[in-house]
């Protein structure tokens, strides 16, 4: 399995944070951002869960900027090979 070396920037990161705390942020934009925080300095990968999840994030226009943003930073660290 081809590992992905990739780890979340520190400003999606502070995003992340930001967003687990903000208790109008929709489930799915926490989800994402617990994703990207998990993986902020470790070798984690995103599951094929999550991966799904970011990606109908990016394609539907019903999701902010932001959510966006972190979907993007979660399916940039997926598996290679999926």
């Amino acid at each position: 399995m081809a590992k992905n070396k990739k780890q979340t920037s520190k400003d999606v990161a502070t995003l992340a944070s930001e967003t687990l705390k903000d208790k109008s942020a929709s489930e799915t934009a926490k989800k994402l951002a617990a994703s990207a925080l998990s993986q902020s300095s470790t070798k984690k990968q995103t599951g094929a869960e999550l991966e799904d999840l970011a990606s109908t994030v990016l394609s539907s226009p019903k999701y902010s900027e932001d959510t966006k943003s972190l979907a993007g930073s979660v399916l940039s660290q997926s598996n290679k090979k999926r």
